[in-house]
């Protein structure tokens, strides 16, 4: 974690059950469902606390849409802040955990909710560069940061 909470306080909701299915991993050939690829992303610990980012309603249920025709999903989050810096690491994660979980005619989107970031524009940008989010995963410790992210049993 990092000194200097920027939101030291931050709102901490209850988790909601599981849904109810075979195994925790999306299918390459099944339908791609929000609902399941939320379960695989939900428990990502939060950057800056020892929360999940279900717990910190950074990421809903309603905030990952699928279109099976154009091939895209969309998932978009709300930093708890306006001004978070870690913003740019949440969708790291994100892009991290569900790297290589859908089949290859999918599209992987993710950006911070409209008006949820004073920088948004930016964010966005750097989040679906793929070029810089392979230069940001080169970065030993932002990759440190990412995997604790990703793999901390805290939760």
């Amino acid at each position: 974690m990092t000194l200097g909470l920027i939101n030291a306080n931050p709102v901490v909701h209850a988790k909601k059950e599981r849904i109810a299915r075979a195994d925790d991993l999306p299918h390459a050939d099944d339908a791609v469902d929000p609902l399941e690829i939320y379960d695989f992303v939900r428990d990502i610990r939060d950057p800056e606390h020892p929360y999940s980012l279900e717990q910190l309603s950074v990421l809903s249920e309603e905030s990952i849409t699928v279109d099976e025709k154009l091939g895209r999903i969309l998932i978009t989050f709300t930093p708890t802040i306006q001004h978070c810096t870690m913003a740019t690491v949440i969708g790291l994660c994100l892009r991290e955990k569900l790297k290589n979980c859908f089949p290859l005619h999918f599209k992987v989107d993710i950006k911070v909710s409209p008006g949820s970031h004073a920088d948004e524009e930016s964010v966005n940008k750097q989040l679906n560069d793929k070029e810089r989010v392979a230069a940001a995963m080169e970065n030993p410790n932002l990759r440190q940061l990412v995997d604790e992210c990703l793999y901390s049993s805290e939760l």
